[in-house]
């Protein structure tokens, strides 16, 4: 299968990590459901009441259903659109939090890091009187759903290299796509016990799942790709093993997330 033509702007090349155009959604929702489908199973037993507690009944304790849920409602509610994503320098490629983390009019903290920062404290006053304040349901999606975005190397990927993944490995069957990507992580069980923790604390640590995401970009998205380049098999052969393991880093590190929060 081919890949569609890649144009590459002098604002792409400042290495924006996660989706900043607004019709691009990220992972795309296979990506999307991929990790919290992969985060699902791993919840302590605290954690899988209550984000069963939290979701709606139609979702029937399927996280991943909704998961794509903060890309849909972002056009209803524009100011959640900044949240998806984190803007560098265009000469640089290092990210700072104080530096990176605001959004186009300059306010601080309107980021993915900071939306991830945010979410998690809303739903850590989950069981206690002061949540009342809170949408607790749609602070477990919206945290859901950046924990995808912010180990999203870079947008140009969007759904191609997982679509191209699933067409020919997977018969275009998304769980068999996590299935495969489900095996790998318990065949490298002492591997992902380093993904779940944070030298700072408890999880999430997003400051770190961020600077991983921008040397991804750096390191695999844009290496050796010019203005016009035609993605071909060489791109994707030696790109989808990141994608996958970005997918698998950011599924275990939403259920440690919510195992956190939760207990």
């Amino acid at each position: 299968m081919e890949f569609t033509k890649l144009r590459i702007s002098p604002l792409l090349v400042g290495f924006l990590f996660v989706c900043s155009v607004a019709l691009v959604h990220g992972w795309g929702n296979d990506g999307h459901l991929s990790v919290c489908r992969l985060a699902q199973p791993r919840l302590s037993e605290a954690a899988a009441n209550a984000v069963k507690d939290l979701l709606p009944a139609y979702a029937e304790d399927d996280l991943g259903s909704l998961c794509s849920w903060a890309d849909r409602v972002k056009f209803r509610r524009p100011w959640s659109s900044p949240l998806h994503y984190i803007d560098t320098p265009d000469d640089l490629c290092t990210y700072q939090y104080t530096r990176d983390c605001k959004d186009a009019d300059g306010i601080k903290d309107r980021c993915v890091v900071g939306a991830i920062n945010n979410y998690t404290t809303q739903l850590l006053t989950y069981g206690q009187e002061s949540a009342s304040q809170y949408n607790l349901t749609e602070a477990l999606l919206f945290l859901s759903h950046f924990m995808g975005d912010i180990h999203q190397p870079l947008h140009v990927w969007d759904n191609n290299i997982i679509d191209t993944a699933e067409e020919r490995y997977d018969d275009s069957d998304v769980t068999e796509l996590i299935d495969a990507i489900q095996t790998n992580i318990t065949a490298t069980v002492n591997r992902v016990k380093t993904w779940e923790g944070c030298t700072t604390g408890n999880p999430p640590c997003p400051d770190v799942y961020a600077t991983e995401s921008i040397k991804a970009a750096c390191n695999f998205a844009y290496k050796g790709v010019t203005e016009e380049s035609v993605l071909e098999d060489p791109y994707f052969l030696t790109r989808v093993p990141i994608v996958y393991l970005r997918l698998a880093q950011g599924g275990v590190r939403l259920a440690a997330t919510l195992n956190s929060i939760f207990g």
